[in-house]
């Protein structure tokens, strides 16, 4: 390892099952991160220099959105503007870090937590309580928050745990018969729609199926915001600019797609 070889000490130690840093490895780790994202806020610019509207542009956003954008005549109606331009979803089950230039551009629901990206408000993220109509004939429907206790239920599981939908379920609901847990929101649009209980869904993906009911209306202590976001490096080169600004153009037809 380079690295190793000019401080004249080990950084690494090789294990069975992998690698970790030593104790000096540890010292230097936010050294070395800072030199990484100054050389990814390097690397963005020399992509970047020139005016030519041509290359990828690496779009990172929750899963089940990713049909919705597609389904739409969003990319078409971008592409016919900018056909050297290509948008490329970038997936992960967490945040990816734009300042390390894993992604491009973010669209994320909530106040952005990074405070080194920048972006605009572009729509709301609503989320309601939702059964399948096979549900609703056997067991009814709750017409109150109260009723949620007297279901069943599909919990939040894993690192859902903590999402404000899985917390306000938990507190208007504390004792209701938990018929199934899923750690990712995928996970309990099928358990729902399979028709073992009930659950707060986003909007935007509930309301595609047919098979849903919407049996509350959108909790509003659930909804936020849903942000466009890049790092300010790559905000005025003009691949960035022509997506954020045909975005900005195009409000109406992307708020269907992220409020349902």
């Amino acid at each position: 390892m380079e690295l190793e070889r000019k401080v004249g000490h080990a950084l690494v130690r090789r294990h069975p099952t992998g690698y970790q840093l030593t104790e000096l490895g540890e010292a230097l780790r936010p050294a070395i991160e800072r030199v990484d994202e100054a050389v990814a806020g390097v690397e963005r610019q020399v992509r970047d220099h020139g005016n030519e509207l041509v290359g990828t542009i690496r779009l990172t956003c929750p899963e089940p959105l990713v049909s919705r954008i597609t389904s739409s005549p969003l990319l078409d109606l971008f592409h016919e503007r900018h056909p050297r331009l290509r948008v490329e979803f970038v997936m992960s089950d967490g945040y990816l870090d734009l300042s390390k230039g894993e992604a491009d551009i973010a669209l994320r629901s909530g106040e952005p937590a990074d405070e080194n990206l920048v972006g605009r408000k572009i729509g709301d993220s609503i989320w309601a309580v939702y059964a399948s109509q096979s549900y609703v004939q056997h067991n009814g429907r709750p017409h109150r928050v109260e009723d949620i206790a007297d279901h069943s239920i599909v919990e939040f599981d894993g690192m859902l745990v903590n999402h404000r939908a899985a917390k306000w379920f938990a507190s208007v609901a504390p004792n209701a018969k938990v018929a199934v847990r899923n750690n990712s929101v995928l996970g309990v649009l099928m358990a729902v729609k399979s028709g073992v209980g009930v659950a707060p869904l986003p909007t935007t993906i509930a309301d595609m199926h047919d098979d849903l009911v919407q049996v509350l209306p959108p909790v509003q202590e659930l909804t936020r915001g849903w942000y466009l976001l890049t790092h300010p490096d790559l905000r005025t080169t003009p691949r960035i600019r022509a997506f954020f600004d045909f975005v900005v153009e195009k409000l109406d037809l992307v708020r269907p797609i992220l409020m349902g």
